[in-house]
């Protein structure tokens, strides 16, 4: 796989935000950078929504969403926007499913997803939602898989993942629907597991090594990656309270092992509560909380073919709990918190021209 040269990577700073938030969730539909929701100064909860063109820089602000929410997942379906689940301000998980038609500027309510669901893992594939896994009412993890048929306007149940969670990474793969970590209340899910999307089968895979709360997970063409995190007091750990750590554990799709790690291989920075993405075979970490009082500033990318990490220039507005959004060329850091909830957007950009 090609390697694109660090110095290709740039941060794009976009204008910020009308409302800090953290917890909301966003997307992109036709070169708009959506914003919904989330939470806002002191905790409250939001239905405010903007959109931000990418192209003349504005940011213009949305009717508001039906249901003020956090928490809540958004994928790009077609030229519409679906808004799945999430917590309303009792912090209560909501089935409620709202689509905005940017043609006609107004929301719809759709049928909801059933069972109340936040930290969903949804992403499309032809023409369909696929929301997996989720929180429900009685804080328990859920194993759920349901699939959106529009034009039927109605959700579908799957076979049941065969591990509970929420807030898991999902990476679309072929035919298959990769699900990687996530939690089950305060523990952390080491689960590797994949739909097929041809059988309606699940697979498990060879599990993540090491337990870790707050970590993040990423994707090459190649190999699935679980990254950093706050390590947890345990039989065999010499510490005797939670710490953070460097851990980057890699999973090779051809092997089908997880690689033994190198001391090298570890990120420069320990951090928990991050971004992370890929851009031009390069896996990226952004951000976080650390061995520091206020979130950090630092950016890595790790080289495969030197098994090592590299430090990129520094994020613009330092913050961790951002909301992550990858496309082919940029890696978005949207809101999140600095001392408080953040209006901060920026945008690692892969110019291969360079």
């Amino acid at each position: 796989m090609a390697l694109s040269p660090a110095k290709s990577l740039r941060w794009e700073v976009f204008p910020g935000m009308a409302v800090p938030r953290v917890y909301c969730a966003s997307a992109l539909v036709a070169g708009r950078l959506y914003v919904l929701g989330g939470c806002g100064e002191g905790g409250t909860l939001l239905d405010s929504a903007e959109v931000l063109d990418l192209e003349s820089q504005s940011w213009c602000r949305l009717p508001p969403l039906p249901t003020a929410r956090a928490g809540a997942s958004a994928v790009a379906l077609g030229d519409q926007l679906v808004v799945l689940g999430g917590m309303d301000a009792q912090q209560n998980p909501l089935a409620s499913v709202e689509v905005y038609h940017p043609d006609e500027g107004k929301w719809e309510r759709k049928a909801g997803l059933g069972q109340a669901s936040m930290g969903i893992a949804a992403l499309e594939r032809d023409g369909k939602v696929y929301a997996l896994g989720g929180m429900g009412a009685d804080t328990s993890p859920q194993a759920l898989v349901r699939v959106y048929e529009p034009v039927k306007n109605q959700w579908l149940s799957l076979a049941s993942m065969p591990t509970p969670r929420y807030g898991a990474a999902s990476f679309l793969r072929g035919n298959k629907i990769y699900v990687l970590g996530g939690r089950q209340g305060k523990l952390p899910v080491t689960a590797l597991e994949a739909f097929d999307l041809e059988v309606k089968s699940w697979t498990r895979y060879p599990c993540i090594p090491s337990r870790r709360a707050f970590s993040s997970c990423a994707a090459t063409e190649r190999a699935f990656f679980s990254l950093g995190g706050l390590q947890q007091p345990g039989p065999h750990n010499f510490y005797s309270r939670p710490h953070f750590v460097s851990t980057v554990e890699e999973y090779d799709t051809e092997q089908g092992v997880w690689l033994k790690p190198t001391w090298g291989s570890r990120m420069r920075e320990k951090r928990a509560d991050f971004v992370a993405g890929c851009l031009g075979g390069r896996v990226i970490v952004a951000g976080g909380l650390g061995n520091q009082p206020s979130p950090l500033e630092s950016v890595e990318s790790y080289n495969h073919v030197k098994r090592r990490w590299e430090a990129l220039a520094p994020l613009p507005t330092p913050r961790c709990s951002c909301t992550p959004l990858q496309t082919p060329n940029m890696l978005f850091l949207i809101g999140g918190v600095s001392q408080g909830p953040s209006t901060a957007v920026e945008a690692l950009c892969l110019r291969e021209s360079v």
